[in-house]
């Protein structure tokens, strides 16, 4: 129906402007206040419905010295729960992600939880996701949604336009290990070292915000010293350019069921075009 089409237009325009299309692919990173708000509530639910049933691809990292203070993690969960489809299928989060991405569509590729309890002392080390997936291409983008207030001081961070650096990374698990064994991958840059020469940014962020950044642009968050939990969910999203990509050892998240050549246009039923 035109007039419908009109008004989903209409409403995105008023959703994502070009300044923020034009940051995202400058700097690799852009801040959106307050997109996803009327899913909040749904997915603070899901996350403890998901904690209460894991999936397999769950990974929870707790300090040697306190067991109780948990970094939760876990992935692809998005069709298990009311609440996180809700906010894949119904928020307008696929169409933003083809104009950033500048895709005439929009694919999932997966969603993760990160829940950090208040106390867990587990860093997020600086990284960037595209080593880590089964996935190439120019065409990404992440949403990093908070369901809790974040200060700045505990905010994620991202390093502006290292997303054009033209490198991939040695990809670690966030215990420090390797994830591909006898990877000789270049290794990241010591950031903090170099803090004052980069162009790092951070946001304090309320519920509903989110941060959307190329799976290439490095980022990392700090340990969670609030008296306060960070529930946070991250989906990520590829564009018409995507392709399948080989790795030396099992992926971040894990496909093993998956069927494909190296450089396969990425398609299946795991990841669903959902825009337009």
């Amino acid at each position: 129906m035109p007039g419908k089409n009109n008004k989903s237009t209409i409403e995105l325009k008023n959703l994502i402007s070009k300044a923020a299309i034009s940051t995202f692919q400058q700097d690799g990173v852009v801040f959106l206040r307050n997109l996803f708000g009327p899913w909040v509530e749904g997915v603070r639910q899901a996350i403890e419905q998901n904690k209460a049933n894991p999936s397999w691809r769950e990974r929870t990292y707790r300090p040697k010295m306190n067991s109780e203070t948990e970094f939760f993690q876990d992935y692809c969960v998005w069709s298990n729960f009311p609440g996180y489809r809700a906010l894949v299928e119904d928020s307008p989060m696929a169409a933003i992600a083809a104009k950033l991405m500048g895709s005439k569509t929009a694919r999932i590729f997966h969603d993760h939880v990160l829940v950090k309890e208040p106390g867990n002392t587990v860093e997020t080390p600086w990284h960037h996701g595209q080593p880590y997936y089964i996935v190439d291409g120019e065409q990404s983008v992440s949403f990093w949604v908070p369901l809790d207030q974040i200060t700045r001081e505990m905010s994620i961070e991202y390093v502006a336009t290292s997303h054009r650096w033209g490198k991939n990374y040695k990809p670690k698990r966030f215990d420090g290990t390797d994830l591909y064994p006898n990877d000789k991958s270049e290794k990241i840059p010591e950031i903090e070292a170099i803090r004052k020469e980069l162009d790092i940014r951070g946001w304090e962020m309320m519920p509903g915000d989110t941060v959307a950044f190329n799976f290439r642009t490095l980022h990392s968050a700090p340990a969670n010293t609030t008296t306060m939990r960070r529930r946070v969910t991250s989906i990520r999203w590829v564009g018409d350019d995507g392709r399948f990509v080989k790795r030396a050892g099992k992926s971040s998240p894990y496909f093993p069921d998956l069927e494909y050549e190296e450089g396969d246009p990425f398609s299946g039923k795991e990841f669903p075009i959902l825009y337009p």
